[in-house]
């Protein structure tokens, strides 16, 4: 069959390779130059500790599917790194060990560390804590550069083409038509518009069950060692899913969260890149209109978190951005999926699970259509 495909980001992406693997050829329709949404404004994370119970085998299937692909695409930058979150008090601690009790404790391959063994793994972290939370299933990849990779081994395949700078303004079954006024015929389009939902989107689904939800992130220079592991604090305890129970509720009675980190409901997630940069978030917007410049509160409580965590400043920042990703309200889904005319499928909104789930994604979009 021949496959289109709107949006060039990584949910794009993927449905792209799982397609191309199953020998179907692929034109792949982007409307900026390259793709410039929260597919590159992320941490690369393949994040499986915090993800809730009801997506935990969803989201080890699409680690595996990332480290199979990567087996393909070395350029992914794919590292099984795994991620430690850092305990600084006794309630953290103590949610940390409740975690622990639970039945898919193994399956999410939690170990609870105290200080010296978390240095063992990640000797770069030299603050003062109580302990981490060691999860070994999660992994990273390189968020500016995988679609890239992506495309360069689709490419190689002679069955999948590429055209930035194509806004598509016109989806019928079978066909699509850009704002260069060209037709693209396909026997199944797939529409990934990320947080593009206004325009075409709104006109073929008026009411969508989705949110935007804005981040604030950075970027700093090279940390001058290595940063072996991914690294979470105590506050990403509050955020995720996986963490929720009762020593958590009493966790958020009894220890308020800095005022800045309330404001801009904040977690502090680190990972390092490959040229040796700290990617270090982030914050969370749910209310639009959102704000066109970043503010600085954030970034300082951050900074502040991240030295003190790593007993050292961090390096000079080298870029500071804001990106806006689309989130499904029903949690109980992954994402928004849905057929808006014949062979014509609408998928967006996995939300900040867009880098760790889109292989799944794509590959449960791609069975259903029977590709």
């Amino acid at each position: 069959m021949r496959v289109v495909i709107v949006g060039g980001g990584v949910l794009g992406t993927m449905h792209a390779w799982h397609a191309v693997q199953r020998g179907h050829d692929v034109l792949q329709l982007e409307r900026e130059p390259a793709a410039r949404g929260a597919s590159v404004r992320n941490f690369g994370l393949i994040w499986v500790g915090g993800r809730a119970a009801a997506e935990l085998e969803f989201t080890l299937r699409a680690r595996e599917l990332w480290q199979r692909i990567a087996a393909d695409v070395p350029d992914l930058g794919f590292r099984a790194n795994g991620s430690l979150t850092i305990a600084r008090t006794e309630a953290e601690l103590t949610v940390a060990r409740d975690v622990l009790t639970r039945a898919d404790a193994t399956d999410r391959g939690f170990k609870l560390l105290g200080s010296a063994e978390a240095r063992a793994y990640n000797p770069a972290l030299r603050g003062d804590f109580l302990g981490a939370l060691w999860c070994d299933r999660d992994a990273a990849v390189e968020p500016r550069t995988a679609q890239v990779a992506l495309r360069r081994a689709l490419t190689a395949t002679g069955r999948y083409a590429f055209q930035a700078g194509r806004e598509v303004r016109e989806i019928h079954s079978g066909r699509v038509r850009d704002d260069h006024g060209s037709w693209h015929a396909g026997d199944v389009v797939v529409l990934c518009p990320g947080a593009q939902l206004a325009g075409l989107v709104r006109e073929l689904v008026p009411e969508i069950p989705v949110r935007r939800v804005r981040l604030q992130m950075m970027q700093t220079d090279p940390l001058g060692e290595s940063l072996p592991t991914s690294v979470a604090d105590g506050d990403s305890l509050r955020y995720y899913p996986a963490f929720a129970g009762h020593t958590l509720d009493a966790l958020r009675a009894d220890q308020p969260q800095n005022a800045a980190a309330a404001e801009h409901k904040m977690q502090l997630l680190m990972v390092q890149r490959l040229d040796g940069s700290l990617t270090v978030g982030d914050t969370h917007c749910y209310d639009e209109p959102f704000p066109f410049d970043t503010a600085e509160h954030p970034y300082e409580h951050l900074q502040d978190t991240a030295a003190a965590i790593l007993g050292r400043p961090l390096p000079p920042v080298r870029h500071r951005w804001a990106g806006v990703y689309a989130e499904c309200l029903d949690r109980s889904h992954v994402a928004f999926r849905q057929e808006i005319a014949d062979r014509v499928v609408l998928v967006t909104g996995p939300g900040g699970r867009g880098m760790t789930m889109s292989p799944a994604i794509a590959e449960t979009t791609v069975d259903q259509l029977n590709l």
